[in-house]
């Protein structure tokens, strides 16, 4: 199949690893060329315009950070829009508002091309290994046809819904990641503070039913203050104000997404953005050293 990512950033670049293996041609476009280089190395076609990924694919996946550089990759100078042919679809694997996904999905509607939401739960080992989960939200026919696609990259697909329901429910599983992080590194600093190995408190934690996947698998790493990034805690904290976003336009009163939002924009400020999304904990310590 002739697939085209556009956005090569952590996720976009472990899924066209994914898509490479699985033998399929494929097409990258990001920003910054540099980083589509390592799936060049690996025989996908890098190309200057969105609108070139368009041409020579079937199915482009866009993976971007917002929706306002959703919009200009897809309808701006050199867009998707101007590469559009017979048989073109779209897939957003981004994390965005689904009002703001309602919107773009309108607007390709306008010009005759099928688009999808796609966003997936994992990061990008996960997506290497085919393990994600795909949430979608659109219509049958083209769950049905990319289904052999999205099967190559995760263990398991839902489809949510209609157009947005796959972004909303990644947000509300972005929602309980950024608390979790919290939670879990609020325990470490109790634990330290109270004189108690933090790897200890997580072996403990991880024999009752309170484990989670975080505590199993990155916990280890955030008692040793090792944050190497899967997930930006930018990201993360951008992801907090689309919560926060959607959670107003739908009367949603989220009082925990607000905390943990002013959180994340304070560790951003002390300069932590680009350490994984755990990496709070390495805020909370230096808040608590303080008091």
């Amino acid at each position: 199949m002739k697939i085209g990512i556009i956005g090569i950033g952590l996720l976009g670049k472990s899924v066209g690893i994914r898509i490479l293996n699985n033998g399929h041609e494929l097409t990258v476009y990001n920003r910054t060329s540099e980083k589509t280089q390592s799936l060049v190395n690996l025989g996908a076609k890098s190309v200057s315009s969105p609108k070139e990924v368009a041409e020579r694919s079937d199915f482009v996946i866009t993976v971007l950070k917002d929706s306002q550089i959703i919009e200009e990759v897809a309808f701006g100078k050199n867009g998707v829009i101007h590469g559009k042919h017979p048989g073109l679809h779209i897939a957003d694997m981004s994390t965005i508002s689904p009002i703001h996904s309602k919107r773009i999905y309108k607007k390709y509607h306008e010009y005759g091309i099928p688009m999808i939401d796609s966003p997936v739960m994992g990061g990008p080992p996960l997506a290497e290994k085919g393990e994600l989960v795909v949430m979608i939200g659109g219509s049958d026919d083209l769950v049905t046809k990319w289904k052999p696609i999205f099967d190559s990259i995760a263990t398991r697909t839902y489809h949510i819904g209609n157009n947005g329901a796959g972004h909303a429910m990644k947000l509300a599983m972005n929602l309980q990641i950024a608390l979790l992080a919290i939670s879990l590194s609020e325990g470490i600093i109790l634990a330290k503070k109270s004189d108690l190995d933090p790897l200890v408190f997580l072996d403990v934690l991880n024999s009752t039913y309170f484990k989670t996947g975080m505590s199993i698998n990155k916990g280890p790493k955030m008692a040793k203050g090792i944050f190497d990034p899967t997930f930006y805690l930018k990201m993360m904290q951008k992801d907090l104000d689309e919560i926060s976003f959607t959670a107003k336009e739908f009367g949603a009163n989220l009082p925990m997404a607000k905390v943990a939002n002013k959180i994340y924009k304070d560790a951003i400020k002390e300069g932590m953005s680009e350490l994984d999304y755990t990496g709070i904990l390495a805020y909370l310590e230096k808040i608590s050293d303080k008091d």
